[in-house]
């Protein structure tokens, strides 16, 4: 216990390395240990589509020569699904084609660049402010509970931010004569990943141009348009035949049906999500540090507020969608927050916050480093791979549940299979005449032996193949809101084709 004491002791806590070296081992942890996907489009609109292009099928019929293709746009950029696609098909070149030994790697990688936010994050701050306050945000942005779970995650509102980060360094260093041109082709880049960053880019951009900062906009301007031409003009022309085609459809069907999904009317929702990351009461204290920089730092004050404003404003709103200013609300938070501190009260504040702060953060980082996400529904899929078909016809057999899960075929990479959902009990076992199942994926718990005594009659050579439980993280979604179909699930063989 002494030496132990010797060596934490020993380390230096203000050090940008230890820093940097914390965040790095914490997001390494939840790429081995932390499993699965968090919601839908960070799994089914960029690995299933990557990954089944691989393998020659188009899972969301994305590309126009694909059977069963609309023929028109979707409106997602390429850049990032893209992106993925060469990373497996790099792997499977050499040969590594297990989904989980693929998702580790891609999980890995992910780590490692999530760690530009950690170290651009402690750069800004320590040239916007100084180093005390650059070790404070350092600290928040490798340690939050809630980063390296996510920043393994293939969210393109994550993905966006180590570049966003990058580019917004260049532009404040700005000691190399074309560093705003350099800025704007990273910034570019960010948003050829999510075209919403492109907000933050205007942002940017207004400042230099009611400054009457003319050279910088100019740079700022032609870099994030070039990067984005190519990304978006150069390769939707070569898909589609014309130039920008994914973001004209992005704006089409967002103006005709976007405003209409997921209608949520509480416009004080992403507040609560920014300032509500940081606890309790520390998040209190953030939102009024954010706010005492309004004046002094309006380089990312203004971009980021607007980025804000514009998500506010928007009719469709999900919580991850302010993710990727995240860490500059935590970079202004902390600047203001020393403004604060000049009055006693404030100090006082700060001392109960960064305490209470690291009590209640350990905890729920620690718990969520270490776990996994929609990974019953992984271990479904992942037990069908290499059973050596192309195609299963399976039933989701949800009768005793609410609702069944859009299954990720990834994991059995059998991108043919055919999924038949059965959720009312007083459905027929079979639902159609005549139509047969391989599998059969019960899901929950309830009434489950009945269940099952039901579909023996039907396929009396049925063997359990495999059960998977939910992660203590799915479990406690689950309960918490029972919508979150993050249940039980028991995988049956019915042996009646094979």
């Amino acid at each position: 216990r002494n030496l132990e004491m010797r060596i934490i002791n020993n380390i230096n806590w203000s050090s940008f390395k230890t820093i940097l070296f914390v965040g790095l081992v914490l997001r390494l942890i939840a790429a081995i240990f932390s499993k699965g996907y968090g919601m839908h489009d960070d799994h089914f609109l960029v690995i299933e589509a990557s990954a089944s292009w691989v393998d020659g099928f188009d899972y969301n019929g994305w590309l126009p020569w694909s059977e069963g293709s609309r023929g028109v746009p979707e409106g997602h950029s390429f850049t990032y699904v893209g992106l993925n696609y060469f990373f497996f098909a790099i792997l499977k070149f050499f040969g590594v084609v297990n989904p989980m030994a693929q998702m580790l790697l891609n999980r890995i990688v992910h780590a490692l660049v999530s760690i530009l936010v950690v170290y651009f994050g402690i750069k800004i701050t320590e040239r916007l402010s100084n180093r005390k306050n650059a070790v404070i945000v350092g600290w928040i942005l490798a340690a939050l509970w809630l980063m390296p779970l996510l920043s393994v995650r293939n969210l393109v509102e994550l993905i966006g931010a180590p570049f966003l980060l990058w580019g917004v360094w260049l532009a404040i260093r700005n000691t190399n004569k074309l560093d705003l041109l350099y800025a704007g082709l990273i910034i570019g880049l960010a948003a050829s990943f999510r075209y919403q960053i492109g907000v933050f880019a205007l942002g940017m951009a207004a400042i230099y141009f009611f400054r009457y900062e003319w050279k910088k906009f100019v740079q700022f301007c032609v870099g994030v348009l070039l990067t984005f031409v190519f990304t978006q003009g150069f390769v939707d022309y070569l898909i589609w035949g014309y130039p920008f085609a994914e973001i004209i459809g992005y704006v089409v069907y967002n103006m005709n049906e976007g405003t209409g999904y997921l209608p949520n009317t509480n416009y004080f929702m992403y507040f609560y999500v920014l300032f509500g990351a940081l606890l309790f009461p520390m998040g209190i204290l953030a939102f009024f540090g954010f706010l005492k920089t309004y004046k002094s730092h309006l380089i990312i004050f203004i971009p980021t507020v607007v980025f804000l404003l514009f998500h506010t404003l928007y009719p469709n709103r999900q919580e991850r969608f302010v993710l990727t200013i995240l860490p500059f609300v935590i970079i202004l938070a902390v600047i203001g927050i020393e403004m604060l501190r000049k009055k006693e009260f404030w100090n006082k504040f700060w001392k109960i916050s960064w305490v209470s702060f690291w009590v209640l953060n350990i905890p729920l980082l620690l718990f969520l480093t270490f776990s996994s996400t929609k990974i019953s529904r992984v271990d479904a899929m992942y037990s069908l791979y290499e059973n050596g078909h192309e195609k299963e016809n399976i039933l989701l057999e949800a009768s005793g549940e609410e609702e069944t899960a859009l299954m990720p075929k990834f994991y059995s990479k059998s991108w043919y299979s055919n999924f038949v959902p059965r959720e009312n009990p007083t459905d027929t076992i079979t639902i159609e005449k005549g139509y047969h199942f391989d599998y059969i994926f019960f899901f929950g718990e309830d009434d489950l032996d009945k269940r099952l005594a039901e579909y023996k009659q039907q396929y009396p050579k049925m063997t359990l193949l495999k059960k998977c439980e939910p992660s203590p993280v799915d479990r406690l979604l689950r309960w918490m809101n029972p919508r979150n179909s993050n249940e039980y699930i028991e995988v049956w063989e019915t042996n009646l084709r094979w």
